[in-house]
Parts: structure tokens; C-alpha cells; sequence
């Protein structure tokens, strides 16, 4: 049986991008499951995602000699084997709601990814009602002016376990420069608010206090620059004057666990591409 593998690429646009891609992927006899593109006018780049069956046997070719056809028309590409589950480490504070989500949604197979570990700055004890059995549990808690060591262990991790994505399912740490810096493009965070929006500790209270009629969640990759990286999946709820802060932060719950796991979802199927400070999101 023929494996499928899915091919990701932006470059420059120029006219003939799409009949070289599958022109060379018909040499090796792919036959094209899916394809998605997009041309931005804004930046004239093309973006494009593929989906094909090949005989295992022959990738190693078609990989080979498209990075010839690639480096001619400048092209940042990926190609991978969807059998293949991406490593996936997930990070939580005291706040674990994003990170029981998503735990569940692996658990049933929604998610198919395999979890490196989970990074917590609180001890096991915090999480007694979530099913961490058989996850590797790394408690490293951040003391005062140990935040460098403590990264340096994080990052340690992240690499000695292969992992390809990290995710801050409500790490309730901001990142250092350095960290977000080797991390980008390879780091989702889930933020309690609809970006640009409520800053500080009490979102929810602030948006409050302001009367709104929305509250959202936003996910996105992270930067050096503080919530201010490419956004990925954004959601919204109408709230009105009858409710509450703590309604709120029920609500706001409820959105941050099903944008983080559409962000990862995405994610997960080779969906998301970057494009400067923003990105091409080929949803379903």
C-alpha cells in the first residue's frame, strides 16, 4: 500500500510553481490527495500544501531531486510522512484546563501526536484529577533569579527529547528573549484574550469593567516580542451586562481550550505557514 505524505512550501511567486510541483511529483507516479494554494499580493509570495500517495520506496528520490527543483525557485519546503506522529511537549501552570483538553483529545485519538512530556512550574500534586500515566512529568519550578537555569533545563529537554512543537497550554511564565528566539516557529501559546486586547493578570475583570460584548481567546506562535507573535486560530463569544466576571472566566475557559486545540490541530496536519508576522492557515 502506498504511503501519504504531505508537501508544504512558500517562495517568491513567479508563473509555473504549481506545474513544476506536480509535474514532479507525477515522475514518481504521486498521485495528489489533496492541494491547497495561495498567492499573497501584499507580499508576492505563493503558498502551497500538498497532499499525495507515494510508494514508500520512492521517496527518497522525489525528496532528493525536488530539493534541486526547490533551490531553483527559492523555496522553504517541507516534506513528511503523515504516518509519522510529531512530537509534541506541553507546558502548564496552576491552570490546567488547556492542558486537560488537550490530554483528553489525545487520549481519544483526536490528536494524534505523540506527547514528549509535560513541563509544569508546579509540582505533580497540582494536577490529582488528570490521567498523566505513562507521560514523562517534569516539575521545574522558577525561583527568583534562577530563571536562566531554569530554562536551560526546559530547552535541555526539548531537545533531548526530539521534540518538534512546544506548547504553552496556559504557561502562566513569560519566556526570555533567548528562549522564545530559538523556539520560534516551533512554540503555539494560548491567550486569554482576543489579541490586541486586556493586558495584565485580571483580563477578564478589565474587560468587565469595560462593558464589552465579546470575549475571545487567540493563539498563536510566540516571539520575543510579548503576545505579539503570528496569530494562528482566534474565537469569540457575545457575553452581556448579566454576566459576571467569574462568567467570564467560565466562558473565556470553554474558548481558550477549543482554539488551542484547533491551533495544535492545524498544527498537527502540516496546515500552518508562516508568512513574516502573520500566517497561511489552510484550514479544512
Amino acid at each position: 500500500m502506498p504511503s501519504h505524505y504531505v508537501l508544504t512550501l512558500s517562495c517568491p511567486d513567479r508563473p509555473g510553481i504549481v506545474n513544476a510541483v506536480t509535474g514532479h511529483l507525477l515522475r514518481f507516479e504521486g498521485n495528489i490527495l489533496d492541494a491547497q494554494q495561495y498567492n499573497d499580493l501584499e507580499t508576492d509570495r505563493f503558498f502551497m500544501r500538498t497532499v499525495f500517495a507515494l510508494e514508500a520506496g520512492a521517496i527518497d528520490a522525489l525528496s532528493d531531486t525536488f530539493a534541486t527543483l526547490a533551490e531553483g525557485f527559492g523555496m522553504r519546503w517541507s516534506l513528511r510522512d503523515r504516518d509519522v506522529p510529531r512530537r509534541v511537549m506541553l507546558l502548564a501552570s496552576k491552570f490546567d484546563h488547556c492542558l486537560a483538553d488537550v490530554l483528553y483529545r489525545w487520549r481519544i485519538g483526536e490528536l494524534p501526536m505523540e506527547i514528549t512530556g509535560v513541563v509544569s512550574n508546579h509540582p505533580r500534586e497540582t494536577y490529582p484529577h488528570l490521567d498523566l500515566d505513562g507521560i514523562p512529568f517534569h516539575y521545574l519550578p522558577v525561583s527568583k533569579g534562577r530563571k536562566e537555569e531554569q530554562e536551560a533545563q526546559l530547552l535541555a529537554l526539548i531537545e533531548r527529547s526530539g521534540t518538534e512543537l512546544v506548547v504553552l497550554a496556559r504557561y502562566m511564565q513569560v519566556l526570555s528573549e533567548s528562549l522564545a528566539t530559538r523556539l520560534a516557529g516551533r512554540c503555539i501559546n494560548i491567550h486569554h484574550s482576543f489579541l490586541p486586547g486586556f493586558k495584565g493578570a485580571r483580563p477578564y475583570h478589565a474587560a468587565h469593567a469595560r462593558g464589552v460584548k465579546l470575549i475571545g481567546a487567540t493563539a498563536h506562535f510566540i516571539t520575543a516580542d510579548l503576545d505579539e507573535g503570528p496569530i494562528i486560530e482566534q474565537d469569540t463569544q457575545r457575553v452581556s451586562h448579566h454576566d459576571t466576571p467569574q462568567d467570564l472566566i467560565r466562558i473565556g475557559r470553554d474558548i481558550e481550550r477549543r482554539v488551542l486545540a484547533q491551533a495544535l490541530r492545524y498544527w498537527l496536519d502540516d496546515r500552518i505557514l508562516l508568512n513574516g508576522h502573520r500566517t497561511v492557515v489552510f484550514a479544512v
